[in-house]
């Protein structure tokens, strides 16, 4: 993975269309081209699928659904003055004998329609999974309402892709839906295009809607600390404990669930029951949620190599460091100034280092009081990816001590990760803290200024005509990150 090393900001949107079997989505992006934000979001759950599941064509309330929705997205587009519109359609229109009339109702309104084979599909998917997980080795799993497609990741590559007719809007309509004639119907399936063990000890990960609902289920019934989807595991017992649990769940309960759609909520005994099949029949370790899939794989395949090398926290948190600090270059600075303390950290480690650099000033608009809990929601809520967990964790830390000087651990940080790496983290939050204040956040202060570790001292060194940087309350901050850290302040000169 390549560190970016460039300011990278796009004032141009790009929108993608993805017409699926499930819902219809519109996605305006805008930014960096390795990870752009996104803009605008909006899904009609136009259930395409639904009618070529029982009659193979789509049906009169999907098409109309479909019309309004295409006629509306097309409009947004036009007014959020999009650059490029790509339209995408999977499986519905792809298998429906009406679906050239869909496509001509898109064509009506200035959209040209791409219909992406299975094979495109899956594709797609699985780079997406690699924007998100760069080195991600496992199996791809894309569930969408017409069908399911399988990708082998290997060490950052798709090596092999399959389709399978086993869309949630099809699990629906099938005979055997469910026990002993449903797990011998897609086992069938899956040995017999040659997959059957293919994920065996390896992660699975899950992409679409139903099966991230699955995941935020899961994540509200363990009262997980971390309410963020992407980078959610479970493991197979979770798996088959959680499908047993959804049969007894009442309307209400459902309900109480945060940011679970009632249409999604119909879709969760078909998409477990899928899961726990594919945990049987491919073997994987654990399955874990993914937020990216065949929309941002649309936009990765479309980048050149370098950029794809990007490592996408890096570059996410230079565009936020960017959008919210004062001073653009500061964090790449800073970064390299307070490094040398910190030299024996390996490479996973020091990246959340740099990315905590990146975002130290996010919090400076904020109130004052609240300076430290901006910077704390920024890190583990952010829409993040490349990272886990614990490393929201971490990156919290740092910026939680860095904006405010203390070094205790605020909830949920604990749940997350281990006092040693938290520790850790408030060290370097520390060490932020320290450049932030002795170069008021200016660039040359820092570049004509070292801090590094000299034995049991901790030395700060600037030349002689800046020693008058040097003052009452940097001399205090240095103290404190030399006690933090086991040594003794001693000034030094450049």
């Amino acid at each position: 993975m390549v560190m970016a090393t460039t300011r990278e900001s796009d004032a141009s949107r790009t929108a993608i269309i993805d017409i699926g079997s499930n819902s219809i989505r519109l996605v305006v992006y805008q930014g960096p081209a390795r990870i752009p934000a996104v803009l605008f979001n909006e899904k009609v759950l136009a259930g395409l699928g639904r009618g070529v599941a029982t009659s193979g064509a789509i049906d009169e309330a999907g098409m109309a659904a479909a019309r309004t929705a295409l006629a509306r997205f097309a409009a947004v587009a036009r007014e959020m003055k999009v650059t490029t519109v790509r339209t995408v359609a999977t499986a519905a229109v792809r298998d429906a004998s009406n679906g050239a009339d869909l496509i001509d109702a898109a064509t009506a309104n200035g959209l040209s329609v791409e219909l992406l084979s299975g094979e495109e599909e899956a594709t797609a998917s699985g780079q997406g999974v690699l924007s998100a997980f760069p080195s991600a080795d496992g199996i791809v799993g894309d569930l969408g309402g017409g069908s399911l497609e399988l990708v082998r990741l290997s060490r950052g590559t798709i090596t092999e892709r399959v389709s399978f007719p086993l869309g949630v809007l099809r699990l629906a309509a099938l005979p055997e839906r469910r026990g002993k004639a449903f797990v011998r119907h897609v086992g069938w399936m899956i040995e017999r295009a040659g997959w059957k063990g293919a994920g065996k000890g390896l992660p699975i990960f899950l992409v679409g809607g139903s099966w991230r609902a699955l995941a935020r289920l899961h994540m509200h019934l363990t009262a997980y600390p971390l309410p963020i989807i992407h980078g959610y595991a479970m493991t197979a017992d979770e798996v088959t404990k959680l499908v047993c649990m959804v049969g007894r769940l009442d309307k209400t309960q459902i309900k109480e669930v945060p940011g679970l759609s009632s249409g999604r909520a119909a879709t969760l005994g078909d998409a477990g029951a899928l899961l726990e099949v594919l945990f049987r029949t491919l073997g994987p370790q654990v399955a874990i949620a993914s937020s990216f899939g065949l929309r941002e794989g649309l936009l990765h395949q479309a980048l050149d190599a370098d950029t794809r090398a990007l490592d996408p926290l890096i570059v996410a948190a230079r565009e936020e460091g960017r959008q919210l600090g004062r001073f653009a270059e500061h964090g790449d600075l800073l970064q390299r100034w307070i490094d040398p303390v910190f030299a024996d950290e390996p490479p996973h480690i020091a990246r959340i280092r740099h990315a905590a650099c990146l975002l130290a000033d996010v919090g400076w608009r904020a109130n004052p009081e609240f300076r430290a809990e901006r910077g704390l929601e920024i890190a583990l809520h952010g829409a993040w990816v490349g990272i886990t967990a614990s490393e929201r964790a971490v990156l919290a830390q740092a910026l939680f001590t860095s904006l405010c000087g203390r070094t205790e651990s605020p909830a949920p940080l604990d749940t997350l990760a281990t006092d040693d790496a938290l520790r850790q983290a408030a060290s370097w939050g520390l060490a932020m803290r320290l450049g932030q204040r002795l170069s008021a956040g200016l660039a040359r202060p820092l570049e004509r200024s070292s801090l590094h570790i000299d034995g049991s001292d901790l030395v700060l060194s600037l030349p002689q005509d800046d020693e008058g940087l040097y003052g009452e309350t940097v001399a205090k901050r240095h103290a404190a990150l030399a006690a933090f850290i086991g040594r003794n302040p001693r000034r030094g000169v450049a």
